[in-house]
């Protein structure tokens, strides 16, 4: 079953790998017995699926996440299997549409304006003087 990311963008079922293995969690007697955890792994730095200036976007942006420039997606949220592929197929798609979206405006630096400089003095103030309010009182 073939992954569309984007009309543009559908990643061939043969580029992605699964691996099952036993969730951890509660459920009893079902979840020690069967597989349903599933591991969704697709190789970015090898896919001849993406283009070299997608593939060099999704390796900067996705860097942290990548493992030799493969992917990992995991999901035990349900109790069967089928749910769990379906469940990593769409955070899959969700995470590579994310990396592949431009980005957003630059962030124009901004100054404090002059009343919250004042509201931020007066918070000051009457946060000291209930610390001074505790004080003991001086011997004077």
């Amino acid at each position: 079953m073939d992954l569309q990311v984007s009309p543009v963008l559908t990643i061939p079922a043969s580029e992605l790998g699964w691996r099952f293995s036993r969730a951890s969690g509660p459920g009893g007697q079902h979840v020690n017995t069967t597989d349903s955890r599933v591991e969704l792994f697709w190789n970015i730095a090898v896919s001849p699926t993406l283009g070299e200036e997608d593939r060099e976007l999704l390796l900067d942006r996705l860097g942290p996440r990548l493992v030799a420039g493969t992917l990992t997606v995991t999901s035990s949220e349900q109790r069967s299997q089928r749910r769990n592929r379906e469940r990593a197929l769409e955070k899959l798609a969700q995470l590579i549409r994310e990396a592949l979206a431009p980005a957003g405006p630059k962030r124009r630096p901004t100054k404090p304006t002059r009343g919250s400089k004042r509201r931020h003095r007066a918070a000051k103030k009457q946060r000291s003087d209930v610390k001074q309010q505790r004080r003991r009182p001086s011997a004077e």
